[in-house]
């Protein structure tokens, strides 16, 4: 049993091991794509929160006891990482397990989401109901992935994943964790679904031959074998909910403007950030932001792919202040000017020439709209809340848009320095009512 969190409302924390249910093989290697690598500093956390009737019931057995044949199918979560010969890391696929940690809060859901709302609060909801997760300084023992049940005194219950970045994106994380809810039920993958490793192949986009490092890639300096690089800031996190309405209204006034294009809610929401952080840093706001898609021709929601680092990485450069600029202006660069640049950042990777961070190097936006966030299921409950956060967020910040509970809404993570923070909620409060 560990010591609660310093400053939380979080006691009685256990901690314990869950390893596949049967043996992957004798030397089976995940080679980690460059792309991977240059992620190795990022982490990705997701809270989800259900209710009394959800888990009534449920015992830490329960939870548990599907999740020997779950990692069987998802064997490199199990993995831990290596490095070869020339000192590139890789996952030995050895059957080492995930950490469950098991924790009591003493708030109800509504007092803590509550909370969470406040400007006064002082830690971050993530922070205690989602593993405070690092690889190394012991690189070769530390787990790709914790998983946290925190029970609250109203009787319901919440389930924090935290999952080593370089092991896949938030795509391939919330894929995870909803196949074992699946998993929970009973569904088990047919065989002809079993996970598959892909063979080693060129990376997808092809290599430039630019000789400039990427604008959406920042060198850090080495950090060996402790995957964690520190900020020059206090960095914030907030979560702010866009309901439908607003988003309509917002984009109804955009076309009354400009003639119909494609815009999406996570054009228009970017957009706004954008504009509202320009404005209150009084340098009339960055003029090169960091966007990061899904890409487009790859789908894991069937469960039947390796977890893997898919995000498109670009930069989207304007000539006129975005302080200054139309909403719909931003928005429409957001939509149709987008540089992409994973080659140049699998190029810098490929070179050794040090470790980077990429949330955070400029203002980055982070497309999780078409993530199934709400595809968990305990008891045929989803959540009553769910979000994700990103840790290892450079000083410029990153914005997550996620979907939301409502059909049309979005939740949208926002991680910043405490300080600018304050002044974003103050002007989207003051002018789009948004908190």
């Amino acid at each position: 049993m560990s010591s609660p969190t310093v400053g939380t409302p979080v006691s009685g924390i256990r901690i314990s091991s869950v390893v596949p249910g049967k043996v992957t093989g004798d030397d089976v290697d995940y080679p980690l794509a460059n792309m991977s690598l240059a992620l190795k500093l990022h982490y990705i956390r997701g809270v989800y929160f259900f209710s009394a009737q959800a888990v009534e019931g449920l015992t830490i057995s329960d939870l548990k006891k599907p999740m020997f044949p779950w990692l069987a199918f998802f064997y490199t979560s199990s993995g831990r990482i290596r490095r070869s010969e020339t000192g590139r890391p890789f996952i030995k696929c050895n059957d080492s397990g995930v950490r469950i940690v098991e924790a009591f809060c003493d708030k109800t859901i509504e007092e803590l989401l509550e909370v969470e709302r406040n400007e006064d609060r002082h830690f971050s909801v993530d922070s205690f109901l989602a593993h405070d997760q690092v690889l190394g300084p012991d690189l070769g023992f530390s787990p790709l992935i914790y998983i946290q049940f925190t029970r609250f005194k109203c009787g319901g219950m919440s389930v924090g994943l935290s999952w080593a970045h370089v092991l896949g994106d938030p795509f391939s994380a919330s894929t995870f964790i909803n196949m074992w809810g699946q998993y929970m039920k009973g569904h088990v993958p047919l065989p002809s679904k079993s996970l598959h490793m892909p063979p080693h192949k060129e990376p997808e986009y092809p290599l430039s031959t630019a000789i400039r490092e990427p604008f959406s890639l920042k060198r850090v300096d080495p950090v060996g074998d402790y995957w964690l690089t520190t900020n020059n800031c206090k960095m914030e996190t907030h979560c702010f909910l866009f309901t439908a309405k607003q988003l309509d209204n917002i984009v109804s006034n955009i076309f009354d403007l400009v003639r119909p294009v494609k815009i999406s809610h996570f054009e228009i929401i970017s957009a706004m950030i954008w504009k509202s952080l320009s404005k209150v840093r009084g340098d009339s706001g960055p003029k090169i932001v960091t966007i990061c898609t899904r890409n487009s021709c790859t789908n894991e929601s069937d469960g039947n792919e390796v977890p893997s680092n898919k995000m498109v990485f670009s930069i989207v450069r304007t000539d006129f202040h975005p302080a200054k600029g139309d909403l719909h202006e931003l928005a429409a660069l957001i939509a149709d000017k987008q540089e992409e640049e994973n080659s140049l950042i699998e190029e810098a990777v490929d070179s050794g020439n040090g470790d980077y961070i990429a949330y955070g190097t400029n203002l980055t936006f982070v497309s999780l709209e078409e993530a199934d966030i709400y595809g968990l299921e305990l008891k045929e409950h989803k959540p009553v809340f769910a979000y994700y956060t990103i840790k290892g967020v450079g000083d410029e910040g990153a914005v997550l848009v996620l979907p939301g509970k409502s059909n049309g809404s979005r939740a949208v993570t926002v991680i910043l320095p405490e300080s600018r923070l304050a002044d974003l909620k103050n002007e989207l409060r003051k002018e789009w009512g948004i908190v």
